[in-house]
């Protein structure tokens, strides 16, 4: 390199070894962008920063021979391990046959003709035979080769550097400290034989597998009981130690002790505890290393850990604080004391240094340190704590045990005292309302108005127990079907609540369950959710206390959530309720409340036979517990009739419908909301019926009271819209039925994504598909499609039913390969989620039969015919096998076969006018279908009207 390059490389040089870390990447970065070939050079260079100095080994030649394969007297040479001043260590094989043993054997470099340096190689050999100790690596064989190479054989360990050994475990102070004991016992033994390493550091400690200490190289030792050659006393001769762990004398030239290698062993305890050498020199070289073990005192252990702490990133803080807080004090002070810069203010010893970290492991007074009396004191209260520790918890449970008594005391006065006011609040509610109103029946909701003003002057300075009775109030009013109210005066409570500010726990939990019931009983679960998670600490850190509060609140946040489509979270909250009623609160009918959330997840997965068998259970629960005639019977029973709706047994949901209008009314009367809820349930039964009227009748009137208690915009509104609609169509009024539709669908689109609005657009393609409108019925179709998608995953039944409707529009349109695909999906769908045998997989198996066999009607009878001879035990199996043989009977009518295809065509006919006296939309489907046979015998046609009426 020319001397103009090395000023530019020089100058470049100097700047990154001002920077820190972060800063010298960046600058190195801009460099190589600009000079590819001077980065490569300040890399190099940089490089050479943390490496060992050239002073602190010997400047000899490699050794030439040594290679792998070669023997050195009875060893063969296998790899090279490492190489220090005095020559090479090679991991060899024992290869005379005497016996097999791999060795690390240390050859001495043949260029080294200083009879000095052979003289410490001898004695080498001396020091390690006279050595025999568990943590020392052994002598095992000495001597020279045939081409004058000396060599030791030694023990080969197979570990790893003591310092990096405690970083890749981890391992904690105590843990380090216990790996050092070894270390120093080791050490302890060499100064008893005379002999001073000289040259202790992590590399020269290493941990095996087994996790023992191995000690190695003595090569530098010093016989203390031999004279010193002068190679050794020259401060200019070769450097027989390594720097950065050198004591003060070594660097000075002075005479080496036993002090000496405390010193060092201060040094390697430093970086265990630590995690850094205690000098952080901006630039170390060689003279500033020297300069910062010579005259400047080292920083305590404690305050280097709370400095890396400081710069640590987040995750890593705590641990290094802790450790700081542990090594503060009698470790700190320990280890500065091997590290006094004169030998004198050092451990007498190695076995003093030990000893003085054993008693630091022991929790007593350490050496060095004073004693003062505080010091004493901490140390015996350490040393006595599980006693001490004792003493104190039974001290501090009696004096809580006192004042939870005094403070249970003081809560039981003031639940008395409350249940005093609320009972004379009631009584004399009552009171007043017998004496003003003994000419007529009492109402109960002006009785809940005038205990509404009574409370807010009576308790008017109480905002405790005022939110109190506002809780009772409205949950009087849920029960009532009067959710606007009830929120309004849960709104109330709520603000109460935040004003009196010490107010129990359980009322806290009661209000925000209740104020989620009412926003879920109005169609308002975002809502719901949005009010109630505020409160989720609350319940968590209750349970314990109060669980069945808890339970009541996480049931009623999962129905909210279940409302808005997260499932999974909703059937968190249902399993966590349950195991708080069921091992804590198992009395009520909370358990069977739960079941039943658990069941209706099942429902609305598609999971029919999984929700009858759940809700079942919840029923046999609630029957076991509470009674028959409990209120959750009647939701119960009410979600059973839809569950066996859906899986096309009409029959059995009837029954469930009518034991839960029965129940219903018997307990509260024709008007409540319950009652309104099953009797809606069964009109729809009655549609599947053909009892259009009855049903029509039933929907008006509950649309009656819908609108008076819950106004236009509720999303039950919404609903009984749809089901009137669902009538019109059934009776052939198109017009009524996709005005009341279009109707349903705005006020259900305004409260965004839902279950409802899919099965509202469903209906209204249903309707303009059957209109002969397949054009305008397709993109509402594909809407609902893509909501059911949205909310219940690409693979639930109700896609397929969805998939069978598109299929046949896309026939009706010319799109045959299109609706293949669909009726293939919608075949496969409903086979898998409700099973061969349900009337829409049935139905959508006729879909797919006809869609591929046109043209063939042959082929398309094969698979039609099963489908209308079928068992049909029940109406919506018997539907899809008159839909089936009407599509055979029309096949034949068309393929030659004409009698039969009338003579089953006016069966057919006859069975579905007996079963449908009114009409309806499977009756109209099958005379559509049937209209290639012309005019059907009216003989035919009676003789099957009288046939089903037997």
């Amino acid at each position: 390199m020319d001397a103009a390059r090395w000023q530019q490389v020089s100058a470049q040089l100097d700047a990154l070894l001002d920077l820190e870390l972060p800063r010298r990447s960046a600058l190195l970065a801009r460099i190589r962008a600009e000079d590819p070939a001077l980065a490569a050079e300040l890399d190099r260079l940089l490089a050479l920063e943390h490496t060992d100095s050239p002073l602190d080994t010997p400047l000899v030649a490699p050794l030439p021979g040594a290679r792998p394969g070669l023997s050195v007297g009875p060893y063969r040479l296998e790899h090279l391990l490492g190489e220090g001043g005095m020559g090479q260590v090679w991991l060899a094989r024992r290869d005379d046959g005497l016996y097999q043993r791999r060795v690390a054997l240390k050859l001495l470099r043949p260029g080294l003709a200083d009879p000095g340096l052979r003289l410490r190689f001898t004695r080498e050999r001396q020091i390690l035979a006279r050595l025999e100790h568990a943590h020392i690596a052994r002598l095992l064989d000495a001597g020279i080769s045939a081409d004058q190479q000396p060599y030791l054989a030694l023990d080969y360990v197979d570990g790893e550097p003591i310092t990096d050994w405690c970083t890749r475990r981890d391992a904690g102070i105590e843990e380090c400290l216990q790996l050092f004991l070894q270390v120093c016992d080791a050490v302890s033994h060499a100064h008893a034989n005379l002999i001073v390493h000289r040259d202790l550091k992590p590399s020269n400690i290493l941990v095996t597998p087994l996790d023992d200490v191995r000690l190695l190289d003595f090569g530098i030792a010093k016989l203390l009981d031999a004279p010193e050659p002068a190679v050794e006393r020259t401060r200019t001769g070769l450097r027989a130690f390594t720097l950065h762990y050198a004591a003060p004398e070594q660097i000075r030239g002075e005479p080496v002790t036993t002090m000496t290698d405390v010193y060092s062993l201060g040094m390697v305890l430093y970086e265990l505890i630590a995690g850094a050498k205690p000098y952080a020199l901006k630039r170390p070289s060689d003279a500033q290393w020297e300069e910062a073990i010579l005259g400047i005192d080292p920083p305590r252990p404690s305050a280097v850990l709370q400095r890396r702490a400081d710069e640590a990133a987040p995750h890593g803080k705590p641990a290094l604080r802790r450790r700081a807080r542990r090594s503060a004090g009698d470790l700190d002070n320990i280890v500065l004391k091997a590290l006094a810069k004169r030998p004198g203010q050092r451990y007498p010893s190695v076995e003093a240094f030990a000893l003085d970290l054993q008693r630091y492991l022991d929790g007593r007074p350490v050496l060095a340190r004073p004693h003062g009396l505080l010091y004493r004191t901490r140390k015996y209260v350490r040393r006595h704590r599980w006693p001490l520790a004792t003493a104190a918890a039974i001290t501090v449970v009696l004096a809580l045990a006192l004042a939870i008594l005094g403070w249970q005391r003081a809560q039981a006065q003031r639940e008395t005292d409350r249940a005093r006011a609320m009972q004379a609040l009631v009584v004399g509610l009552f009171e007043h309302a017998g004496s003003a109103r003994a000419a007529r029946p009492l109402d109960v909701r002006e009785l809940l108005d005038a205990g509404q003003a009574r409370g807010a002057v009576e308790l008017a300075g109480q905002p405790g127990l005022h939110a109190e009775l506002l809780g009772v109030l409205a949950r009087l009013r849920l029960g009532l079907g009067d959710y606007a109210r009830a929120l309004d005066l849960l709104d109330r409570q709520a603000a109460l609540i935040d004003e009196a500010g010490d107010v129990p726990a359980s009322l806290r939990l009661e209000a925000s369950a209740n104020r989620g019931r009412a926003l879920r009983l109005l169609g308002r679960p975002a809502d719901c959710i949005a009010r109630m998670d505020p409160a989720r600490a609350l319940a968590h850190g209750s349970e314990g206390r109060l669980p069945a509060q808890a339970a009541e609140y996480y049931a009623q946040l999962g129905r909210c959530r279940r409302q808005t489509g997260e499932m999974a979270s909703a059937e968190a909250l249902f399993r966590h309720a349950l195991a708080l009623r069921r091992g804590r609160a198992p009395l009520g009918p909370g358990v069977a409340e739960n079941l039943a959330d658990l069941a209706s997840l099942h429902a609305a997965r598609g999971h029919t036979a999984a929700a009858r068998r759940g809700y079942q259970s919840a029923l046999a629960e609630l029957q076991r517990g509470m009674g028959a005639r409990h209120p959750l019977a009647i939701d119960i029973l009410r979600a059973l009739c839809a569950v066996e709706r859906d899986g096309g047994r009409i029959a059995q949901a009837e029954r469930h419908c009518a034991d839960a209008v029965s129940l219903a009314q018997a307990l509260h009367g024709s008007h409540h909301p319950d009652t309104i809820d099953a009797r809606r349930l069964l009109a729809a039964l009655h549609v599947d019926q053909g009892r259009l009227t009855e049903a029509e009748t039933e929907f008006r009137e509950a649309h009656a009271w819908l609108l008076a208690r819950l106004g236009p915009d509720h999303v039950d509104v919404a609903r009984n819209l749809n089901s009137l609609a669902i009538v019109a169509w059934e009776r052939g009024d198109t017009a009524a039925a996709l005005r009341d539709l279009d109707a349903a669908t705005a006020m259900l689109a305004a409260r965004g994504p839902s279950h409802g609005l899919a099965d509202v657009m469903f209906n209204l393609a249903l309707v303009r598909a059957d209109s002969g409108d397949a054009q305008a019925a397709l993109p509402s179709l594909e809407e609902s499609l893509a909501l059911r998608r949205e909310l219940l995953g690409d693979d639930h039944p109700l896609i397929g039913v969805a998939q069978r409707l598109r299929g046949e529009l896309l026939l009706r349109l010319g799109r045959d390969a299109d609706a293949l695909v669909a009726l293939r999906d919608a075949a496969r769908l409903t086979r898998a989620g409700y099973g061969g045998d349900h009337p829409q997989a049935r139905r959508a198996e006729h879909a797919l039969a006809l869609a591929e066999a046109r043209g063939d009607p042959q082929r398309a009878l094969q698979r039609l015919d099963p489908l209308a001879a079928a068992e049909a035990v029940d109406l919506e199996a018997r539907k899809a096998a008159w839909l089936a043989g009407a599509s055979a009977a029309a096949l034949r009518c068309t393929g030659g076969d004409v009698a039969r295809g009338q003579r089953d065509g006016g069966r057919i006919a006859g069975e579905l006018r007996s079963a449908f006296p009114e009409g309806g939309s499977v009756r109209r489907q099958a005379t559509d279908l049937l209209s290639p046979c012309g005019t059907l015998p009216d003989e035919q046609a009676g003789a099957a009207s009288r046939a089903a009426g037997r």
